[in-house]
């Protein structure tokens, strides 16, 4: 039987920039044996958990079903700090944040 992948938030619903860069994103978050509720990040936000190691996965919450997510990617950090970009999935050739398979708003 494979062992469940641990994670710290979900990520299922993105908004953007004209410039390209995520805005604010929709989440459920972690706390102990459960996740909160629909939560909104904002980049900064989610960028700094990200750099102190949080794992993000793109997906959404099954229905009926309260701590079960369907996983699609693993978000992650690219660049340097000066430019540094939010991907998940194939990333993008361009310098701009992308979430493969994210309902964008």
């Amino acid at each position: 039987m494979a062992k469940p992948q641990k994670f710290d938030g979900v990520i299922e619903t993105v908004h953007y920039n004209p410039d390209g860069k995520i805005e604010w994103v929709r989440a459920y978050l972690r706390h102990g044996f459960v996740f909160s509720d629909v939560m909104l990040l904002k980049r900064e936000a989610l960028m700094q958990r990200l750099k102190k190691g949080a794992r993000f996965f793109t997906g959404r919450r099954l229905p009926f079903q309260g701590n079960r997510f369907e996983i699609q990617h693993p978000v992650r950090l690219i660049g340097s700090n000066g430019s540094e970009h939010i991907v998940a999935g194939d990333a993008p050739a361009e310098d701009r944040d992308s979430l493969a398979g994210v309902h964008p708003l």
